[in-house]
């Protein structure tokens, strides 16, 4: 039995002791600054008034936007796991509102290098987190490194995260332009939605997708929905500086209101047939054996 042979068995007996999967959602951009963090954290408190069970991974290992937004530093990251004897249960760091946190850290970098028994280790622990978890929100790193890239092509769906800045719609189309080249990129199995974030008005929302998606179907035909319009609010930027999430610090802001319609946007289109339920064991699989 060959090295790909063994990885499928492993996904395979994951997969049956782990369903339902969980709901895999990639939030990214295509430059930094324009609050795709604080996407990320709010729709997750949105999730948890609307039920759901949610764990945020964050795969920005340069930087640290999600556990300083939380407040909460983890003793532990992925590298724990993979080297070091961890279960996936150690590694999760519990924010507000029981909101689990885990941390990429330096583990994401040596995906590519691992051998079958850390690999079978990773994926079993891996497949735990659809019994913990009924949305896993992935926190990209910002713009169009390799490591973005593996995380995108991985996902079953993807938030592109952009602001009416023109170097932000001009990044967000060339990090769909690097992800359309990508050889492992599926569009048919990809579902692509648009956050359109620090807007002045709905219709300025509205406008920003319009524009990006005219060029983005021109180009690459790529299929892009506009799935939310968060405005720019003052009270938002008072909630990061004060490390909390908009959307516990004063839900009735427009910003948390518009970030409780994103999450009941997406619950509302959860059985959308165009991606499928992977779950997180099968999204890191996805990765290691792309890599091979």
């Amino acid at each position: 039995m060959d090295q790909a042979e063994g990885l499928r068995n492993i996904i395979k007996q994951s997969a049956i002791q782990s369903r339902p999967a969980a709901r895999v959602i990639t939030v990214t951009s295509g430059k930094g600054g324009v609050g795709k963090s604080n996407v990320s954290i709010n729709l997750a408190v949105q999730f948890r008034r609307l039920g759901k069970k949610v764990i945020i991974f964050d795969a920005d290992f340069g930087m640290a936007n999600i556990e300083v937004m939380f407040g909460a530093i983890p003793k532990h990251n992925l590298a724990d796991l993979i080297y070091h004897g961890k279960n996936i249960r150690e590694i999760i760091t519990m924010g507000p509102m029981d909101i689990g946190f885990i941390s990429g850290g330096s583990g994401i970098a040596s995906l590519s290098n691992l051998g079958k028994d850390y690999i079978d280790y990773l994926i079993k622990n891996l497949a735990e987190l659809d019994l913990l978890a009924d949305v896993i929100i992935i926190d990209t790193g910002a713009g169009i490194s390799d490591a973005v890239l593996e995380f995108l092509v991985a996902s079953g769906e993807i938030l592109l995260v952009t602001t009416p800045e023109p170097t932000s719609i001009t990044d967000s189309y060339s990090l769909l332009k690097a992800l359309n080249r990508h050889p492992k990129f599926d569009r048919n199995n990809t579902a692509i939605k648009v956050v359109a974030n620090k807007v002045g008005s709905f219709d300025e929302g509205r406008q920003l997708y319009t524009k990006l998606n005219a060029v983005v179907n021109r180009y690459l035909k790529i299929p892009l929905m506009l799935i939310g319009v968060i405005p720019e609010d003052h009270e938002l930027v008072k909630a990061v500086m004060q490390q909390m999430p908009i959307s516990i610090q004063n839900p009735n802001a427009k910003a948390a209101q518009a970030f409780n319609d994103l999450a009941t946007a997406l619950a509302t289109n959860a059985t959308d047939p165009v991606y499928h339920k992977r779950g997180m064991s099968g999204f890191f699989a996805s990765m290691i054996r792309g890599n091979r």
